[in-house]
């Protein structure tokens, strides 16, 4: 039986402003930049530069002149500065801002260049190839990945061929057509597989008795080359130790990935931009935050005169009070935004402030095992707002140290307690870990097990599962791959 009935309910829900907000802050340094372009081009009533209106406030003082209209929008009502900070007055409106405009980074600008695609297609023009054999070619060419393979079966390729181009053929045919993709630079292109790409380089060596060995090896015994077992190669190929070193030190110098050696490719480079900067002054840590944060943005002065204009007019249309209601609407998206940026300069660097202080000695060092164990809350609790606004501001932002620019996540870390009953950093165990395996012999290499004995006789009590997730998480291999004769 449907019935009903009325229930009140309380929730909080983030207004727009707010989620809009949660953004702002969460962009790294170039994305807000094309943000704050985006907003400039579609906002007129907001520019940027210098100018300063002493009557701005005038004219959000007396914005309840347009009330009578329900399209009013009241910027005063988007209480931004309560929703992330607990202070009655924010620090950025009692200080000057920590930025230069010396200190604002120049775009550099890029060479145009030829694909790696490109770069291959030209080299086939120096060959003597039918029209079929050369559309062939082009395909394969087409088909190699940015390392350099091509990670499709030839019987794909072959129906491709006939389904997309109209080219009737075979296997034999591309697979002859491949040999000759093969003889492009750089060396191992087009290779299917590792094997067949190593294969490919050795032969266009010079034939030297480590060569020769080197190809058999990748030839005809390339597993138990993967897997290590030098035992067993010697004992396959008769050499003795110092002609199996030889011949690995020839295949070590090998390019695995020959499309990634290609220097003129068009692959998108990731340019970090420091979002802040720390640096030691007279033994003291000190941050700024990238003047590109920062910018300098006002109210347009003509809307602000048409909207003041509007005021002093007698006879006021339907016409001029729909105009103006878009102005209205405008200059208080305006003077939020305005608001906004402030407030996420504010949040972006008491957060980053309290992540230095916390890990001061880590700043002033340089020394990773200074670490200290710091999550999220701690951070959170320190700056009174919430995790996920930390969250948002350590995700996505880096830091220019003297030890080089970071992650600022990356100096957030689990705890775990030592033999002294003392709260240590995971960061610390795995830098020792890593610098344990360092200093170990190649010949025999620590298994997991003896990892773990060493880190306990360290102070670290870690079980050998633990020792083989951190040992992943440096992406170094197990024992028998670390093997060296």
């Amino acid at each position: 039986m449907l019935k009903q009935y009325l229930q009140f309910k309380l929730s909080q829900k983030l207004s727009p402003q707010q989620i809009q907000l949660m953004k702002l802050i969460q962009l790294p340094t170039q994305a807000f930049e094309q943000r704050l372009k985006q907003e400039l081009e579609e906002n007129p009533a907001l520019e940027s530069g210098k100018e300063q209106l002493e009557d701005l406030d005038d004219v959000f003082d007396n914005s309840n002149d347009f009330e009578d209209d329900n399209e009013s929008i009241n910027a005063d009502d988007i209480n931004v500065d309560d929703y992330l900070s607990d202070d009655d007055v924010p620090d950025y409106r009692t200080q000057a801002n920590n930025y230069s405009s010396d200190d604002e980074e120049k775009t550099m600008p890029y060479a145009a260049g030829t694909s790696f695609t490109q770069h291959l297609i030209n080299q086939l023009n120096t060959f003597r190839l039918t029209d079929d054999e050369f559309d062939i070619a082009e395909f394969l060419v087409g088909s190699i990945d940015e390392s350099g393979y091509i990670r499709r079966k030839l019987i794909d390729i072959m129906d491709d061929l006939a389904f997309t181009q109209n080219i009737y053929t075979t296997e034999a045919e591309i697979e002859k057509v491949l040999k000759i993709v093969h003889q492009l630079d750089p060396a191992g292109v087009g290779a299917r597989s590792l094997q067949e790409c190593l294969s490919i380089q050795l032969h266009r060596k010079e034939k030297r008795p480590d060569v020769e060995l080197a190809i058999d090896i990748i030839d005809n015994a390339f597993e138990k080359f993967t897997k290590k077992h030098y035992k067993k190669l010697l004992q396959k190929f008769d050499i003795t130790e110092q002609q199996l070193k030889d011949a690995i030190d020839e295949i070590e110098h090998l390019n695995p990935k020959p499309g990634g050696s290609y220097s003129g490719n068009n692959r998108i480079v990731e340019h970090v931009v420091p979002d802040f900067a720390i640096k030691i002054v007279d033994g003291e840590l000190e941050l700024t935050l990238n003047g590109r944060n920062a910018p300098e943005l006002h109210v347009s002065r003509e809307y602000n005169n048409m909207l003041k204009g509007y005021k002093e007019s007698k006879d006021k249309s339907k016409s001029q009070k729909d105009a103006v209601m878009f102005i209205k609407q405008k200059l208080d998206a305006a003077k939020w935004f305005i608001d906004a940026i402030k407030q996420r300069q504010q949040t972006l660097f008491v957060t980053m402030s309290a992540i230095m202080h916390y890990q001061k000695e880590y700043f002033l060092s340089g020394d990773e095992r200074k670490l200290r164990p710091m999550i999220l809350k701690d951070i959170a609790d320190e700056i009174e707002m919430d995790v996920s606004t930390v969250s948002r501001v350590a995700n996505s932002k880096y830091v220019d140290t003297p030890y080089g620019t970071k992650l600022i996540k990356e100096f957030f870390s689990e705890s775990m307690t030592n033999d002294q009953g003392e709260e240590v950093s995971t960061r610390e165990i795995k830098k020792i870990l890593e610098t344990v395996i360092e200093d170990e012999n190649k010949r025999k290499p620590l298994t997991d097990e003896a990892l773990a004995k060493i880190l306990k006789e360290k102070g670290y009590p870690i079980a050998r599962r633990t020792v083989a997730k951190y040992r992943e998480q440096l992406d170094i291999p197990v024992a028998r791959l670390r093997k060296k004769i």
